[in-house]
Formats: structure tokens, sequence, C-alpha cells
């Protein structure tokens, strides 16, 4: 079972990566086609196996030669029931699928896991809507039972936690925290984020952060803020207060591009690694707690590597 559910080490403030945007990385520089975003379904044969096994082992070793923790996300972003009807897939496949995800993981940390580099393993929720547009609102108790399978089905596998990513309204995030609870799962919930700053519901990010922890006695082990830009929400954290120090972890895009702008583009904007790496420095300033830094769509190993070396620069001049 789980080593790090009772206690995660990417609380104890020691520097952890991620990996990058997997989906744009598997179509647009593998060439994979990945019928609605979903890398789950290249599990159901071995060429699509290894392909993922390839992706997660690039990032272990270099969250190894960097000498860092890294947070592996399981690929299972869009393995719930909505999604997986969209794709074909039966309940007991679905429930396949993620397990297979995170035994997959598994293999991967134990090839390079050392006492220093601890691997930490999250099974990985999606929206089960569209993730830059609220088309349709679950109430908290609907977006419980929603998430409550797949976090079920997780629960019983080795996963140290849970994170919920581009959530883009309140209530969703706060059910998944209330299901995550109940199967005492440490969980994290990462918000999408428009160009304002703000959740395409049009709640401003301080007052859902200060809301759920209300509603939820400050359940989830922190938040993060995924698929938007640094110049999109750097204005933000600027602000002030108490409430950033609950954000610990940023995902962004390598493009400036907003997400109608993401959506209706044929081509990738990888944008510049370097920049990007020296705006999660200047977000380091805004963020006291930021400690869980990857990338999202548009994002590669480069762009990861330069994060990864801006805020190792950014704590040895701290310290």
């Amino acid at each position: 079972m789980s080593q790090y559910r009772t206690h995660l080490p990417q609380l104890d403030d020691a520097l952890f990566m991620s990996d990058g945007g997997i989906e744009t990385t598997l179509i647009f520089h593998d060439g994979i086609e990945l019928p609605c975003f979903a890398a789950f379904d290249l599990l159901k044969d071995a060429a699509g196996t290894a392909r993922l096994d390839a992706y997660f082992r690039r990032y272990a070793a270099l969250a190894k030669s960097e000498g860092v923790g890294l947070v592996l996300e399981a690929p299972t972003w869009r393995a719930n029931a909505d999604w997986g009807r969209k794709l074909g897939y039966s309940d007991a496949a679905l429930a396949h699928a993620n397990r297979q995800a995170i035994d997959l993981l598994v293999r991967v940390r134990a090839a390079f896991e050392t006492p220093d580099t601890p691997i930490v393993i999250s099974g990985c929720l999606g929206p089960r809507g569209d993730a830059y547009r609220v088309e349709s609102r679950m109430s908290r108790e609907e977006a419980r039972a929603y998430h409550q399978p797949q976090i079920d089905t997780l629960a019983a596998t080795d996963a140290d936690m849970i994170a919920a990513f581009t959530i883009t309204y309140p209530e969703e995030g706060i059910g998944v925290i209330d299901a995550a609870r109940a199967r005492g799962m440490p969980v994290a919930i990462s918000f999408t984020l428009e160009t304002d700053g703000r959740l395409p519901s049009g709640d401003a990010l301080r007052d859902v952060i200060e809301r759920a922890d209300a509603e939820t006695d400050a359940y989830a082990a922190y938040y993060m803020i995924n698929c938007a830009h640094p110049s999109h929400f750097e204005t933000v954290l600027g602000d002030g207060g108490a409430w950033r120090d609950r954000v610990q972890g940023i995902r962004a895009n390598a493009s400036r591009r907003s997400h109608a702008e993401l959506d209706d583009a044929a081509d990738l904007d990888d944008g510049d690694p370097d920049e990007l790496g020296a705006q999660y420095r200047a977000l380091n300033a805004l963020l006291p707690r930021m400690n869980v830094v990857g990338g999202c769509c548009g994002t590669d190993h480069r762009h990861v590597s330069a994060i990864c070396g801006a805020m190792k620069g950014a704590r040895a001049q701290v310290a």
C-alpha cells in the first residue's frame, strides 16, 4: 500500500517537480492521436503503455539528476465516468485503466526513487466537463457522488494522494475534497484560471480557496494553479493575503494564449523555457509555500528543467 499517504513529503517544504503537459507532448511531439485528450486510453495496449512508461521515466530521471523530489501524476485526468463512456469504456474497464495507471507509476518509482529524491504517486482527476469553461455546474453533493467511484478505485491502489486538475468552479473542487476525505486520501485541488486571474466561473481564486477551506475544515493538503500562463495570474497573487500560503503548486502553460485561442489553435505554442523558468522564480516571491512545480499545456521536459533550475536558484538565494 501507499508509503506516503499518512504524510506527504512535499509538505515539508523541499522542492518537488512534476511533469509537463502530457497530452500536448504526446500529440504534438510524439504524433500520437489522443481521442478526447485522454492519455489513459494508451494503456489499452502494450505499445501505448510503453510510450507512457518512457514519458514518465524521462521526468523521473530528470528529478533524480536535479536532486529534487517528484510528484508523478497518473495519466487518468480523463478517466472518469462521462469521458470514459465517450471513449467506449465500461465502468469495470475504466476502473481497470485507473489501476493500470498507478501500477505503471509504481514501477517507475521503483526504478528511480532514492532517499534524497522521494517520488509521490498521485491519482489524477479531471473535471466532469470541459476544462476551459463551465457548461453545467454540479452541486457539492453531486460532485462528490460523481468523483467518488474514481477516488474509491485509486484509494485501493498504491496511490499516495489524489489531485484534481483544471477545476473551473468551486463546488466541484469541494466535492472532490469531500470524496477524498471519505476515503482518508490526501488531496490537492488545482484550479484553471483565465487571463484575468479568475476561475472560468468568474470566481476569484482567493474567494474559492477560502470557501473550500471554510467548508471542509481545511482538509485539502494544498491548492495549485494550472493551465494558465504566469502573466494571467501574477497580479492576483500580488494582492497579498494569508490565503496564498495554501497555494503550494504551479503547473503553468508555456503559452500566453487564452483558453479560447488554445482551443482553436492547430499548432503548439511552446513559448520560451528559460523565460518561463524566470517567471516561476518571480512567482516564488509571491507564494511563500510554493514548492511543487511543473508544466501544463505546451510544456515538456525542457520547460520543467528550466523551472527546476530557476526554483533551486531562488531557494539558494533565500538561504
